[in-house]
């Protein structure tokens, strides 16, 4: 089979292509197109993510196309320990431990540590586009992409003025891991990434030399350190910051986007948003399960493997199409229908599972849940603007949306 991930069918209507291959007979396919094993149903997802003696992460961030040399080259010199997504144990235990000890994680620590800065944030926002009454604004650029990536570099004690170049390289690696850019664009990415890196080495060097006193996860990181490597190493609290701030503002990017989108797509619904805030949670974990930020997530099987009859070799790529197994009709009713109200959504697989679920899922929640209600009571007139259709950046990963333009009524209030 060919799943075609950057053109067509599979990059407007994704849903159309996960409905065919959880209707073959087999879960499991070869697509010829990126030499990857399709993993599709949500039971084998769900085992892929647990078994990590059977399944590996160190080729998570492995492009899935051959690069060009210059390009190889340069990423070569990357020398970024693997902490997060591309470890594996005994060195993902240790990294996850100091993760869990420094970073808040739980629903109430969230709200506690991090509640503030995101109200601030959604508020200061807020209000730019409420100012705006009257014309068209992008979504996108302006508040679902703005929003995380500012609460991220405030936990992270990140100056406001680097926001700018963050999210280009942050971008960058997106397209350059998961994309399918021309050699002269892998190269420039390539580029973009070794400066990331450095960048976030030097974050680590100040702090150390200020004596890592803030209140900033790095600070917290190198205190929890306590100049022992085998805790962690300077390395790996870099690593910790170069993966924070990717992960921890495209995956809610893409979640509030796709929240306002569903939201927004009937007057009613975002009416309901203001009027009930309670009933939020059940509509975000419905739109987590009905279209991921991250729809497919990579593995590398360690061993021979068998999985719905089919072999895989020792050494293969997996591609775990999250977005297929949560509207897999054997762990969802009526999977295909968009359902707020839905009982038992939250055994979706948006945010992973095992040991490598997200740890930032309880911080994008929070995001989601109180930019959705403050956005709502601002601006209850707020639509969709004419014409809207959901367009997608090419990407194997990651379902971003490319605009997400609105209007609004002039008469809107601002609370």
């Amino acid at each position: 089979m060919q799943l075609r991930p950057f053109a067509g069918t599979y990059l407007t209507d994704p849903a159309v292509v996960w409905r065919e291959l959880l209707n073959a007979p087999k879960g499991v396919h070869f697509a010829d197109d990126l030499g990857l094993w399709v993993i599709s149903r949500h039971e084998h997802v769900r085992r892929a993510f647990a078994d990590a003696e059977a399944f590996g992460s160190a080729l998570t961030l492995a492009p899935v196309y051959e690069m060009c040399p210059e390009a190889l080259a340069v990423v070569m010199r990357l020398d970024v320990p693997p902490t997060t997504a591309a470890a594996d144990s005994p060195v993902h235990a240790r990294t996850r431990g100091a993760l869990r000890a420094t970073f808040a994680h739980t629903g109430p620590r969230v709200a506690d540590r991090y509640g503030p800065i995101v109200g601030r944030r959604v508020t200061e926002l807020v209000a730019r586009i409420a100012d705006r009454r009257g014309g068209v604004v992008d979504l996108v650029p302006e508040f679902t992409v703005l929003l995380p990536l500012l609460v991220v570099v405030d936990i992270l004690g990140v100056p406001e003025r680097d926001v700018p170049r963050i999210r280009s390289w942050a971008d960058g690696q997106i397209a350059l891991i998961w994309g399918q850019p021309e050699p002269a664009e892998q190269v420039r990415l390539a580029q973009g990434l070794l400066d990331f890196w450095h960048y976030c080495q030097a974050l680590v060097a100040r702090r150390t030399a200020e004596g890592a006193t803030g209140d900033d996860f790095v600070s917290r990181a190198l205190r929890h350190r306590d100049g022992d490597d085998a805790v962690l190493t300077p390395a790996e609290v870099a690593s910790l910051a170069f993966n924070l701030l990717v992960a921890g503002h495209e995956t809610t990017a893409g979640l509030l986007a796709h929240c306002l989108d569903r939201a927004l797509s009937e007057p009613a619904r975002w009416g309901r948003i203001a009027a009930d805030p309670a009933a939020v949670p059940a509509f975000l974990e419905e739109v987590l399960r009905f279209g991921p930020a991250i729809d497919g997530w990579l593995r590398v099987a360690l061993r021979p493997l068998t999985i719905g009859g089919v072999d895989i070799p020792a050494g293969g790529r997996c591609l775990l199409l999250i977005g297929a197994a949560n509207r897999d009709p054997a762990a969802f009713a009526d999977p295909d229908r968009f359902d707020p109200a839905r009982m038992g959504g939250r055994g979706h697989l948006s945010f992973g599972y095992g040991p490598h679920f997200c740890i930032g899922a309880a911080l994008a929640r929070l995001e989601a849940r109180i930019a959705l209600v403050r956005l709502a009571e601002a601006m209850p007139e707020l639509r969709l603007a004419r014409g809207h259709q959901s367009r997608f950046k090419p990407n194997l990963a990651f379902r971003a949306h490319r605009t997400l333009l609105v209007t609004q009524a002039r008469s809107s209030q601002r609370t």
